[in-house]
């Protein structure tokens, strides 16, 4: 109840405090090529159960699907501005309406594709137990994964075969660790982090 007290409290805060900046970007989006400004996608979130994913559109819309992975911040998919979004995570930020939903926390494991949770093994389920986040202990260490992906002579076996299961190791590290003051403390790293 706390941990949601605090969603809701730091979500509405968070649109309020960053409402210019959000319609500046949605501008520069809009501006910048073709397409919707908000991306909507499928994650699967808490037990399970699918919901939709808000982000700021950072590919050209003309682009078909040739992967689930994002290959390097260089992706010929990716737009001028998606380019700046990706980099500093601002992308991200339509997803304080997930969170004021009720979709997401703060913190927690990144929402996965259900193309992927398709594919865990059965020890994985237990990072479904709790709401996927913004950010987290694995968002942290993970934060240029798609540059590692773009290196790798097969990104989708890479991801499942080594980045997924020390993911998963994380997330189940944070949920048995879990609490508002380590949430505050990888929400401080997540913001100092990308400020660099």
């Amino acid at each position: 109840m706390i941990k949601r007290c605090f969603d809701i409290f730091f979500s509405i805060a968070g649109l309020i405090l960053l409402f210019p900046y959000l319609v500046f970007i949605a501008i520069i989006v809009k501006l910048d090529s073709k397409g919707p400004i908000i991306f909507k996608q499928n994650r699967v979130g808490k037990n399970n159960i699918d919901f939709v994913l808000y982000k700021y559109r950072t590919m050209y819309v003309t682009f078909k699907k040739k992967s689930n992975l994002t290959l390097g911040n260089n992706d010929s998919r990716i737009t001028k501005a998606g380019y700046y979004l990706r980099k500093f995570k601002l992308d991200e930020l339509p997803q304080l309406f997930n969170i004021l939903k009720g979709d997401m926390s703060f913190v927690g494991p990144r929402p996965e594709l259900r193309y992927f949770v398709n594919k865990y093994q059965p020890n994985y389920f237990e990072v479904l137990k709790i709401k996927p986040g913004l950010t987290g202990l694995a968002s942290l260490k993970y934060k240029d994964e798609d540059e590692l992906l773009k290196t790798a002579e097969n990104p989708e076996a890479f991801y499942l075969n080594t980045i997924l299961p020390n993911k998963i190791e994380l997330n189940k590290l944070y949920i048995k660790s879990k609490s508002l003051t380590l949430d505050v403390k990888i929400i401080i790293k997540t913001i100092f982090l990308f400020l660099k």
